[in-house]
């Protein structure tokens, strides 16, 4: 399972949840998604990099997250 943090007004993140649905079309790629404003911890923790794709505690990808990189990310 995979987590996507990301917050509210955000492009980067609107754009890697389309990039995600690209992907799952020929991929599974179960997430869930979690707002870094509900949690004070976790805000400061990202509040610069999101949008984060994380798998069992690990970032694999922030920021401008493409189509490349998640296929990347899915095979390591």
């Amino acid at each position: 399972m995979f987590t996507l943090y990301t917050r509210s007004n955000c492009p980067l993140c609107d754009e890697a949840k389309l990039m995600i649905e690209l992907v799952n079309e020929d991929f599974p790629l179960p997430y869930k998604e979690v707002d870094i404003e509900s949690d004070e911890a976790l805000h400061e923790k990202y509040m610069l990099m999101i949008p984060v794709l994380e798998r069992d505690d690990k970032v694999l990808l922030y920021g401008n997250i493409g189509y490349v990189e998640l296929l990347e990310a899915l095979e390591s």
